[in-house]
C-alpha cells in the first residue's frame, strides 16, 4: 500500500477511534461526558445494597470457618470426654 493512501487511512482510524471512545457508553465504570452517559450499573441502590448482602454473607462464611477450625484446634490439644 502506497504511504499516501496508508497514513490518511490510519490518520482518519485513529480520530475515529477516539470520537467513539468519548461517545461509547462506559458500562461498569464513570459515566461518559454529556447526553451520553448513563448511571453506572454498580452505583444504583438495587446493586448497592445486593453488593452489602452478598459482602455480608461472605464475611460471614469466613467468620464460621475460622470458629470451626478454632474449635477442631482446642478440641485436638485438649479433648474432652
Amino acid at each position: 500500500m502506497r504511504d499516501r493512501l496508508f497514513f490518511p487511512v490510519i490518520a482518519l482510524t485513529a480520530l475515529a477511534m477516539v470520537v467513539i471512545a468519548l461517545v461509547w457508553p462506559q458500562g461498569l465504570g464513570d459515566r461518559s461526558p454529556g447526553p451520553f452517559g448513563h448511571v453506572p450499573t454498580q452505583r444504583t441502590p438495587a446493586v448497592q445494597a445486593a453488593m452489602q448482602r452478598e459482602t455480608k454473607a461472605a464475611n460471614q462464611r469466613v467468620n464460621q470457618a475460622r470458629q470451626a477450625v478454632s474449635d477442631l484446634q482446642s478440641q485436638a490439644i485438649a479433648p474432652t470426654q
